[in-house]
Parts: C-alpha cells; structure tokens; sequence
C-alpha cells in the first residue's frame, strides 16, 4: 500500500490528537514552543501534556500545561496515581482546574522500581486509575481519557484481568481509552474485538508512534511489553545513520499503520510526538492532512 496514495471512498471524519512531555528544562522551552506552534496549525482535537508526580518536576508539568493551553490549544493534563496521597493529587487537580484545565488523562503510573516490580497503591492514595477518574468527574472534568493496551499491561495476568481493569475506569466515567503504541494493526483489531465482545462501550483510540530512533523504539518496546513486527525491523536494516531514509522510513510506515486502520474503520487517532513536530507532519501529510486547512478524508 502507498501511504501516499489514500484509499478513495466515501469521506470519513478523521480525528487526532497530539502527545507532548514537559521539557527538561526552561532552557528547553523555546524549542517546545515552536514544536507546539507548528503542530498546533493542525487543528488537532485536543493534546496532552505527560506528568511529573512530585516536587520540581510537578510543578515543571503545570507550567507547561498552561503554555500549551495558551496556545488556544484544548489540553489535557495527565495524572498518575502511583506515589501520591488522595490529598495531594485533589490539590494538584485543583491547580490545574484553576488555570481552565477540563481534560486529564489518568493513569496509574509505573511502580517506583519498574514495569517488573509490584504495584502497591499510596496508604492514603487513589487504589487503582478508576478511583482516580471517579475523583476528577467529581471535580467537574469535562472529558477523561485512559490507557488501554493492545497486547496485555505487562502485569496482567491473563484477559479477563486486562479488560476487568478496563471495564472499571469505563464505569467510573472515561470517555476514551487511548492505547499504549502498537505497530500489528491486527493485534489492534483483535484487542477491539475483546473489548465490544467484553461489552464494554468505550472509544478505543489508537496510540501511533512514528519511529523516531529505531533502535531506542525498539529497546523500549521491549520493556513496555510492546512487539515489533519482523517486516517493519527489515525496513530499517540497512539504514545507518542516513537520517533523511530513516525519517522517510518512520513516516511512511506510521502513514501506511494509519490509512490501514482506517480502513478498519478507525476515525481516530492519538500521535505520540516525543516533543518533534517533523515526522509527525510527515505522516499526516501522507495523510491528507494539511497545516491551516480543513481536514480531507485519509
């Protein structure tokens, strides 16, 4: 299939939103702005701005959030329940409702050791994500999104444990789950399956990662318990470090993952940026999608 050859047909409404993290530094914030800036000519349907959980890097993630807000930008802010009490976490919801905050991504959180260590819920915390949606519905959030994951969370035992957890954040009131990035669309579609059969009616809105650096993709992959498919590891050999084939690489597989997907019927989509505006444009250029234009069908 050419990406750059969208499959004729009825148009479909095609919808998107970008992921950003708060950079490491304010040195770091003239970049960030000017990657916001760009991708912000899209029109995406909201975008989210990840979060550190304590101290410096909490107050860093605030910040943030409301520069990307004043962007004219709708935003989300996440939210993670793992090291922090009730108290604090409403405080923090709080600051970010007080700044005009009404969407938040809430997540557990990665335990303090690590995908492989135990999770153990804060003694005066929020006990799992569905805790913490029921709490920010509460609070008045207009829209919650959560995680979902096409290949099983790396601690859930088995699928009925995966899409119980899933069952309960649709039930305390999500409005979408957004999946960890996938590159076998039929994983995703099977995933999908599981959930409708599961009866569950909640928006499964696919996580795509263009592939930035392939072997740091990979290598996290691996962790987050995410496969990589032989074909596309084939695309990539061979490359070296010529940066121009790696990037038309990257944008023409993420292109061909989403025109696919929307043949599946998927009219939505969720872009991991890793805080760089170029290959994303790419692919939505691929797309069919133009910067200061309205959006045509992919």
């Amino acid at each position: 299939m050419s990406a750059a050859s969208p499959d004729a047909g009825p148009a479909r409404s095609f919808h998107f939103s970008f992921e950003f993290f708060p950079p490491k530094s304010e040195a770091h914030d003239p970049a960030f702005g000017a990657v916001v800036k760009r991708l912000a000519r899209f029109a995406p349907d909201f975008v989210s701005v990840t979060y550190g959980a304590a101290g410096s890097s909490q107050a860093r993630s605030i910040s943030v959030v409301r520069q990307v807000a004043g962007e004219g930008l709708p935003t989300a802010a996440h939210l993670t329940c793992v090291g922090a009490s009730r108290a604090s976490l409403e405080q923090t919801i709080d600051s970010f409702r007080a700044i005009g905050i009404e969407r938040f991504v809430a997540l557990r959180g990665d335990p303090p050791g690590g995908v492989g260590t135990p999770y153990q819920p804060h003694p005066e915390g929020f006990h799992d994500t569905a805790d913490l949606v029921r709490c920010l519905r509460g609070k008045g959030a207009a829209e919650v999104s959560v995680s979902a994951y096409p290949e099983r969370h790396p601690q859930s035992p088995d699928w009925e444990t995966e899409l119980a957890v899933l069952r309960r954040k649709a039930e305390a009131g999500a409005a979408r789950a957004i999946t960890q990035f996938f590159f076998d669309n039929d994983l995703f579609e099977r995933y999908r399956d599981r959930v409708r059969s599961a009866g569950i009616d909640l928006p499964v809105v696919p996580g795509i990662l263009p592939i930035h650096r392939f072997a740091s993709v990979e290598t996290f992959a691996a962790r987050c318990g995410a496969s990589v498919p032989a074909e596309i590891r084939e695309r990539f050999a061979g490359i070296g470090e010529d940066l121009e084939a790696h990037r038309s690489a990257a944008a023409e597989i993420a292109a061909e993952q989403i025109l696919d997907l929307r043949k599946r019927g998927v009219d939505a989509f969720h872009f991991y940026t890793i805080n760089g505006s170029a290959l994303t444009e790419a692919v939505l250029g691929l797309c069919g999608v133009e910067a200061g234009r309205a959006r045509r069908a992919a």
